[in-house]
């Protein structure tokens, strides 16, 4: 049986991946952006907007989103940007 992921609450961000939101032009002027950061256990972080509840009743077949979890949206450029950081394994 394979033990279902948990995340690590002690991991503390290591680096940005890609570049930041004022960079691409996504911040609008504001502190308050999307963005994407490696944690200190390889996990990733991502701060977007929260459209949890708009996405729950048009979810794909098979695809739930848990109570302790969002669904969160983030500009594509950001992803696009970020590819290059990513590792391919």
């Amino acid at each position: 049986m394979v033990a279902q992921w948990e995340a690590d609450r002690a991991a503390t961000f290591a680096r940005r991946l890609g570049r930041s939101a004022a960079e691409l032009g996504e911040s609008g002027g504001t502190t308050t952006c999307p963005d994407i950061w490696e944690l200190s256990n390889g996990d990733i972080a991502v701060i977007g907007r929260d459209l949890t509840a708009h996405y729950a009743g048009r979810l794909p077949s098979g695809v739930s989103v848990g109570d302790d979890e969002r669904l969160v949206v983030l500009p594509r450029s950001m992803i696009i940007a970020a590819k290059p950081d990513i590792p391919n394994a």
